[in-house]
């Protein structure tokens, strides 16, 4: 494409009008004004926490529910409003946020301590110190003068999934040492039974409080929509019927209201890009194609070597006419791939294990089938449409190698 044909591209977007007046308002990291259908689960936190306004330090809790049910929105909205009373009263009160998902900043202990000891104004070198010392900069920071600190850890499964739960004892018994602070944690997790694998002493000191989010009903997704559409686009944008097709969405989702909100932004992008007045219905099934394309992508690319080299492995066998095959036979084919790459052969045992993972990240659907005497083994068959197929044995071929 030549520089002229880009330019215009660029000039003829500058010259139409957006579609949108507020598009952040669309995005997850928006923490509005008002929730809609959370106010049991906020009075259920605001009472949880209203001892630190008291200065008196509030039990740890646990929020937890499938995803897009409102846990981090209302932590955030619970918190921040807090802060304001205390900021009014002058009332020493510190909420620190991290996404445990964000591997910059928490796929290690050692890196999730020198960002906590970053939000006292300390500078800690990305590598380098013990462990120990960070905690020890970290403590020092927390104890300097008299606060109470609310710290929100969201995602917090991935955190003790990557490091393990060593450092969630420390972080809960951090009291204990504490001597003109306090500290008090809000663990956020998709996983309903996260808490289960914990060490009992964490699981009793992180679970002092719990906060339970079910799904949104298709009724309550299509408020928030309205709401958040009503803000974020310009009048009589949206074609009737995208709203309503959006929520359904979002039920198909287990009642995701965040994968409904994203839908309607990506939709409103689409309509943009074409040069469209109005955000209309096929949209959203453009919208839908390329969340998930996305998405896939995005999984497969972080996926470690083995992983992806059992996914190829699948696909390699997995055609139309093979629309189902069998864990041995994925296996086999498995071992010949490893000596390609260069990686060592896991067991079939092992194999299997991330067969079950891949399916639960939703790439392939892998049933347990009983062969009688002979045991049982997974019926394997692709779950992504096969558009997006080509695009993923293209990233497979390239991060092993085998181009």
């Amino acid at each position: 494409m030549s520089e002229s044909q880009v330019h215009g591209i660029f000039e003829k977007f500058m010259s139409q009008e957006s579609l949108f007046q507020d598009k952040k308002v669309l995005q997850s990291s928006y923490t509005p004004e008002a929730l809609l259908h959370r106010d049991e689960e906020i009075n259920q936190l605001a009472k949880i926490l209203a001892p630190a306004l008291r200065m008196e330090r509030p039990s740890n809790v646990f929020l937890y529910g499938k995803t897009g049910t409102g846990k981090t929105v209302t932590a955030t909205y619970t918190t921040s409003e807090i802060k304001k009373i205390a900021e009014q009263k002058n009332i020493p009160i510190k909420i620190i946020y991290i996404n445990c998902k964000l591997s910059r900043v928490a796929d290690t202990e050692y890196r999730v301590i020198a960002q906590l000891a970053r939000e006292f104004e300390k500078e800690i070198p990305a590598t380098g110190l013990p462990t120990d010392e960070v905690y020890k900069i970290f403590f020092r920071s927390v104890d300097s003068k008299e606060q109470l600190i609310i710290l929100i850890l969201d995602e917090i499964d991935q955190l003790v999934k990557k490091v393990g739960d060593e450092i969630m004892y420390n972080l809960t018994r951090i009291n204990i040492n504490l001597k003109q602070s306090q500290l008090s944690l809000i663990g956020i997790s998709n996983d309903l039974v996260f808490t289960d694998h914990l060490d009992p002493r964490v699981k009793s000191s992180l679970s002092e409080e719990e906060v339970i989010f079910p799904p949104y009903n298709a009724i309550q997704s299509q408020d928030i929509l309205r709401r958040r559409a009503g803000y974020a686009f310009k009048e009589n944008v949206i074609e009737a019927g995208v709203i309503e097709k959006c929520a359904a969405y979002a039920a198909r989702e287990h009642g995701d209201a965040r994968r409904a909100l994203e839908l309607l932004r990506v939709a409103g992008e689409i309509a943009e890009r074409n040069g469209e007045r109005q955000v209309k219905i096929d949209h959203i099934d453009y919208a839908e194609e390329k969340i998930e394309r996305d998405r896939v992508v995005d999984i497969v690319k972080t996926q470690p070597k083995q992983q992806q080299t059992t996914l190829y492995s699948i696909f390699s066998l997995y055609n139309d006419k093979n629309a189902v095959i069998y864990t041995g036979d994925v296996y086999d084919v498995y071992k010949t791939h490893c000596t390609k790459v260069g990686l060592y052969p896991l067991t079939q045992r092992r194999v299997s294990d991330i067969i079950a993972e891949l399916d639960m990240l939703g790439i392939i659907n892998a049933k347990v089938v009983s062969k009688g005497r002979f045991g049982r083994t997974r019926e394997i068959s692709v779950a992504i449409p096969q558009t997006i197929k080509p695009k993923i044995m293209t990233i497979l071929q390239q991060s092993l190698s085998l181009e």
